[in-house]
């Protein structure tokens, strides 16, 4: 098992998603990520790096912004991926222009800040199906059986790129019908269909609800297949998000909308 730290002089969101995603391609490897976030200051650096040096092996993500503390981290003695140091020369020299460093730019108080967390609050009142008549408000509506990820992915969509996203759950009494239920008629261009396979949910229920009828993979299959059939009669786009995390569900979602 190989540590590996991410270092950041703020949230740390940036840094730690360059880690996982450069770190998902040695899958020989297991890996226990630890972040340090807001070490904004060379004495936080220095801190940092003595923790690091006492770990054995460690690796170390960084995107410090301030050279001196970039220094002091290195003083850990472990490899140091520095995502500005990396990336930023290269940029400098297409732009003709030198980088501003400056910790927080791209998490801080965005101008779309207020804008998302409207977003927010909306698919928060619309999550699984409270508020049907204000679906026509949203910019997206997810549907599909439970469990199969609509809320979080509703508000993933909401905090990260500001999108009103609504879901509605799909009952066995919508089921048993040969049409959706008509709220979801009124928006079908902004609806989208969300789908596991079987097993997949048979076990996300099964955590829920040990042992129930609801968790039997033949309950699962039979809901499934009959929400399927309802989105093929109303050409519904459908996404089937058994191997996908809720981040790239959302990327998906939000690509087909453009």
């Amino acid at each position: 098992m190989r540590v590996v730290y991410c270092v950041s002089d703020h949230t740390g969101v940036t840094v730690e998603a360059v880690a996982k995603s450069v770190l998902s391609q040695f899958p020989d490897f297991e890996f226990s990520r630890i972040a340090l976030p807001f070490v904004d200051s060379v004495g936080k650096a220095r801190d940092a790096a003595s923790r690091i040096a006492a770990t054995p092996d460690a690796l170390v993500f960084s995107s410090l912004t301030d050279p001196a503390a970039r220094a002091a981290l290195r003083e850990g003695g472990a490899p140091v991926l520095d995502v500005f140091e990396q990336l930023a020369p290269a940029v400098e020299a297409a732009l003709g222009r030198a980088a501003v460093p400056g910790p927080g730019h791209t998490h801080g108080m965005a101008p779309d800040y207020e804008a998302r967390m409207d977003a927010v609050n909306f698919s928060l009142a619309a999550d699984d199906g409270l508020q049907p008549g204000r679906l026509a408000q949203a910019d997206l509506v997810l549907a599909g059986v439970s469990r199969v990820g609509k809320t979080p992915t509703a508000l993933y969509l909401a905090l990260q790129y500001g999108l009103a996203a609504a879901n509605y759950p799909l009952t066995p009494e919508d089921l048993a019908r040969d049409r959706l239920p008509g709220c979801l008629i009124e928006i079908l261009p902004r609806l989208r269909g969300l789908t596991l396979a079987p097993e997949r949910l048979a076990a996300i229920r099964e955590v829920r609800y040990p042992g129930s009828r609801y968790a039997s993979p033949g309950q699962c299959r039979t809901e499934l297949d009959a929400a399927a059939a309802l989105f093929a009669r109303h050409g519904v786009p459908v996404l089937d998000a058994t191997r996908m995390s809720v981040e790239e569900i959302a990327a998906r979602l939000r690509h087909g909308l453009k």
